[in-house]
């Protein structure tokens, strides 16, 4: 989910368009869907279908692991099982939500900026959009500009810093999110049904705990 609704967040390398995610190494994008997979989502070069969940085959990340381990036999291809899937999931996934999105006229860095002043509520300056989603001050001043013109959000000025901004949604913006948002809940729904209630939440809380790593790590800030 990203930083404004809970999805995974990439920053500015996204470059205000629907992000695809990443594959494996040695993994290539094609047009060419997985068997079950939303149309354009990206798939390993030279799988078979047979591969790609069928029979026996397993799933993409996989199959690139057997060409990996065929080519170095001593290689530990462990992280790439945990990472390379964690982004497959990602990619299929981002792709099937952002479906909603387009057809609204907007790109996922827009729908993150209006998601994180609806689920705040209050109004936010640039700068706090800025580290709430990740991203750029340069790159939030172009998505409000945007999202300003479409009457979506609406700037003030400080009243004691008038060079400091304050956004917030407008009716529009708000009724927007709030129409956008149970459609991509009730697919999440659907694409979780496969996994009982316990291992939904056993895999919730080993990403959690991944994710507080990273986060821990790489210094960036947590909700």
């Amino acid at each position: 989910m990203t930083a404004a609704n809970g999805r995974a967040a990439t920053g500015d390398s996204r470059a205000d368009r629907p992000a695809t995610g990443g594959t494996p190494p040695g993994a290539t994008a094609t047009e060419a869907p997985m068997t079950g997979a939303p149309a354009g989502a990206p798939t390993v070069a030279g799988a078979t279908s047979g591969a790609r969940g069928g029979p026996g085959g397993g799933d993409t990340v996989a199959v690139v692991v057997r060409q990996w381990k065929a080519v170095h036999p001593g290689i530990d291809t462990a992280p790439m099982e945990i990472i390379g899937r964690v982004n497959r999931c990602a990619a299929l996934l981002q792709q099937a939500e952002d479906a909603p999105l387009r057809r609204a006229g907007l790109t996922r860095p827009e729908f993150d900026v209006l998601a994180t002043l609806r689920r705040t509520g209050h109004e936010l300056t640039p700068g706090e959009l800025a580290r709430e989603t990740f991203s750029s001050g340069a790159a939030v001043t172009k998505r409000l500009k945007q999202l300003t013109e479409r009457e979506l959000v609406e700037r003030r000025a400080d009243t004691r810093d008038r060079r400091v901004a304050h956004v917030r949604l407008t009716d529009a913006g708000r009724d927007l999110v709030d129409a956008i948002l149970p459609e991509q809940l009730s697919y999440e729904t659907d694409v979780l049904s496969g996994l009982d209630g316990d291992r939904q939440s056993e895999l919730g809380l080993l990403l959690g705990e991944l994710l507080g790593q990273l986060e821990g790590r790489l210094r960036l800030p947590r909700a």
